[in-house]
């Protein structure tokens, strides 16, 4: 019986492609891929003539019988358009409808641009949550990341261009100014690494039009507010970014209390003194 091999591909830096990988699709009976168009351009690169499947969102369960069938007879070897097959790309019902056929499923490891992102964040890296895309409407949103607000783990996220300044103030306002990273064109020529906080991160892409998809690496909710206090330097720089803002002193003291493990009425205090210096 054939095996099924979910293979890596490059997010963008063709160096990144693994010799394993490119001798597995040589090697495979058939490739199913996200997008024949896109794939055959990979695969020329690397010289691989390998016979392509189409296998993507709206066709992924019409296509289970066909590639069982070519797993009966060889291996199959599974990608997306870039990354790591099943990571927020088609792929589960192909694993799980392989297992229960009785097929070996193989991982042939690479790219991935979550954790790609969570590597090079800053922020904690031994528990994370990894979340995909945001839901579009600001209410569903709002909603979705209430539900995980009071979680301690690092945040994954992935966000599209046209609605990451929605979903960055969607995020402040449900989740408090906490630090993070935004990431796009990872691997690639033009890769920025942005980190700050939320508000920090809503202004700077103000100024600069984001561009490419991003992966937004969040970090969870302080268990222990003591231990993680801010330093009076930090809590002016974010009170100056809030005033900056025009956000109401009552307000900005507010949320600032429950961030960064100062009393609200210390706050107040260097908030009047800041706005009128």
């Amino acid at each position: 019986m054939g095996i099924l091999y979910l293979v890596a591909t490059p997010i963008g830096n063709l160096e990144d492609m693994s010799p394993r990988a490119v001798r597995i699709l040589r090697e495979a009976l058939l490739i199913a891929a996200e997008d024949t168009r896109h794939s055959g351009r990979l695969l020329a690169h690397f010289n691989i003539h390998t016979p392509q499947t189409s296998y993507f969102e709206h066709n992924k369960l019409g296509k289970l019988d066909k590639i069982l069938a070519s797993l009966a007879q060889g291996d199959v070897a599974l990608i997306s358009d870039a990354g790591t097959p099943a990571i927020n790309d088609p792929g589960y019902e192909l694993v799980q409808a392989a297992i229960a056929a009785g097929h070996t499923v193989s991982p042939v490891p690479g790219p991935s641009a979550p954790l790609a992102a969570l590597t090079v964040s800053g922020l904690p890296t031994d528990s994370f949550l990894y979340l995909g895309y945001l839901p579009r409407k600001s209410s569903e949103r709002k909603t979705f990341l209430a539900d995980v607000a009071g979680l301690p783990y690092t945040l994954v996220l992935l966000e599209t261009p046209h609605r990451l300044l929605d979903a960055l103030a969607d995020a402040e306002l449900t989740l408090g100014n906490r630090q993070m990273a935004a990431a796009r064109e990872l691997t690639k020529l033009h890769e920025e690494i942005w980190r700050g906080t939320i508000s920090a991160a809503k202004a700077h892409f103000e100024r600069n039009p984001p561009r490419g998809e991003f992966t937004l690496v969040v970090a969870g909710k302080a268990l222990n507010v003591e231990s993680a206090r801010w330093t009076e330097d930090r809590l002016r720089g974010e009170i100056a970014s809030g005033l900056g803002g025009d956000e109401k002193p009552s307000a900005l003291a507010r949320r600032l209390a429950l961030e960064s493990g100062w009393e609200r009425r210390l706050i107040y205090q260097i908030v009047q003194e800041m706005a009128d210096s």
